[in-house]
């Protein structure tokens, strides 16, 4: 079983309504959902071109999927989620819109957000410890995507590439989009289908736990957590040397 720390809302929350129902599939229950129409594209078509993102769930990634190191159990990690739930302040970003991000389409916020990057910073450090190292496989692969030298030390030393000052937060809504007139049909019709929460200040209070139950499987909700702490993220200080350690660290 893989485990992944992400952004996410209750169930009833209307981002995540929105996103599930986009994706075609509930992320807490695992049905599925019928996905909206798009003008000039198939429903196949469709379900094809959100194929990825749907697998993984609706959200946006705080500490990428990992394996638990070993002598680590899913309830220690539970009470890891609430013990820094409870430690961390509620906080609000100005808005997220519909975005073109390389070749994917994903909802982005509009401006930089210091809380939510220092949120995300947070969970790759506090869940660290869970994490089994990445096999000589898992980095071949990653490097295959052509990373700098920061990011390749990032990614031996905390399991991912794109943390810290490379992190861009991201909710991915699209497969790779090799044609661009597809790339428009879906961006106009995301734009529209996501306009009641684009364009918004919005409080976040939640984060997610997701599970992968077996290789290749969906991933599903576990649990949510609230946010009832009282220190806003941009607030936690960590030792300056931090950012430099190494992966059996």
């Amino acid at each position: 079983m893989r485990y992944a720390i992400y952004f996410a809302a209750t169930a009833d929350d209307s981002l995540m309504l929105l996103g599930n129902a986009w994706l075609g599939r509930d992320t807490f229950t695992g049905n599925p959902l019928p996905q909206p129409g798009i003008e000039g594209l198939s429903q196949a078509r469709v379900a094809e071109l959100t194929s990825s993102p749907r697998r993984y769930g609706f959200h946006g990634t705080l500490k990428a999927p990992f394996f638990l190191r070993e002598g680590e159990t899913e309830n220690t990690l539970v009470s890891a989620c609430e013990d820094f739930a409870s430690s961390i302040a509620p906080f609000e970003i100005q808005k997220l819109g519909v975005n073109r991000l390389g070749k994917f389409l994903a909802l982005t916020p509009d401006q930089d957000e210091p809380d939510l990057k220092a949120f995300a910073g947070l969970c790759v450090r506090h869940f660290d410890k869970f994490r089994a190292p990445l096999s000589d496989a898992d980095l071949e692969r990653r490097r295959k995507s052509g990373l700098s030298p920061k990011q390749d030390a990032y990614l031996q030393d905390w399991g991912y590439p794109y943390i810290f000052d490379e992190f861009r937060f991201h909710m991915t809504l699209s497969n790779k989009l090799d044609a661009e007139k597809e790339a428009e049909f879906l961006t106009e019709s995301a734009c529209a289908f996501f306009a009641k929460v684009t364009g918004n200040r919005r409080r976040c209070s939640h984060f997610g736990l997701y599970v992968e139950p077996e290789p290749g499987a969906p991933f599903q909700v576990q649990k949510i957590f609230e946010l009832t702490g009282g220190t806003a993220p941009c607030n936690v200080q960590f030792p300056d040397d931090s950012l430099t350690r190494k992966e059996n660290v």
